[in-house]
C-alpha cells in the first residue's frame, strides 16, 4: 500500500465496493463503505502501519465468502487504492472528504447517522492500537484532538461528552470540524515539531 501508486475510484469503483460490502459475501459484522473510509482514515493516521492482513479482519470480521479468485483480486486492489487514497490526500495536507454528511441526524430508517457510523469505525481503528496513540505524553493532546470524532461515535458516556452532544450547536460545530482535525492529526504524528 505505497502512498506514490494511488488513483482516485471513480463512482463506478465505489458502487462496486460498496455493493460488495452491503452483499452476503461479508459478515454481517463486516464494515460497509462509510465503516471502511472511517477506519482506513484512523490507520492512515496511526503512528504504527497496520499490516494487509490485520487490516482486512478489522474490516471484514471473517474472510468473506468471495464468488471467485477474480472477485477477491477486484475487491482487495479496490480496497487498497481506497486506502492509499486517504492516506495520499493527508501526506499532501488535502482536505479528507467524508463519504457521508457531517450531521448527527440519521437518515430514514436508521437508528445511527452515517457520520456517527463512520466515527465508530475510525475509533474502532484508534482502539486496535491504542497504546500507539495515547503514548506517555501524548495523552492530553490526542484527546482533544479526537474529542469531537468521540462525540459524534456516541462510544463515550461520560460527562463532558454528554454535555456536548445535547449542546445542538456545539455538536455541529464540532462535527464540522472532522476533516481539519484528521489532517491536524495525521501531522502531529507523521511531522512531529523538532
Amino acid at each position: 500500500m505505497t502512498l506514490t501508486s494511488h488513483n482516485a475510484l471513480t463512482d463506478d469503483e465505489l458502487d462496486q465496493l460498496e455493493e460488495f460490502l452491503y452483499s452476503d459475501h461479508v459478515s454481517e459484522d463486516s464494515l460497509d463503505l462509510i465503516g471502511a473510509h472511517g477506519l482506513f482514515c484512523a490507520l492512515n493516521i496511526s503512528p504504527n502501519p497496520l499490516e494487509e492482513s490485520d487490516l482486512q479482519t478489522l474490516l471484514f470480521d471473517t474472510e468473506p465468502k468471495w464468488a471467485s479468485e477474480d472477485q477477491k483480486q477486484t475487491i482487495t486492489a479496490l480496497l487498497n487504492r481506497l486506502y492509499a487514497e486517504i492516506g495520499a490526500n493527508l501526506y499532501s495536507d488535502g482536505e479528507i472528504e467524508l463519504p457521508c454528511e457531517l450531521s448527527l441526524d440519521p437518515e430514514e430508517d436508521d437508528d445511527i447517522s452515517p457520520l456517527a457510523w463512520w466515527s465508530q469505525a475510525f475509533m474502532e481503528g484508534v482502539f486496535t492500537q491504542e497504546d500507539a496513540w495515547f503514548n506517555k505524553g501524548t495523552e492530553q493532546d490526542v484527546a482533544e484532538m479526537l474529542l469531537p470524532i468521540m462525540v459524534a461515535s456516541d462510544l463515550f458516556d461520560e460527562d463532558d461528552i454528554n454535555k456536548i452532544r445535547n449542546d445542538e450547536k456545539l455538536c455541529a460545530e464540532m462535527c464540522s470540524q472532522i476533516p481539519e482535525l484528521l489532517i491536524d492529526l495525521y501531522l502531529y504524528f507523521h511531522a512531529p515539531e523538532k
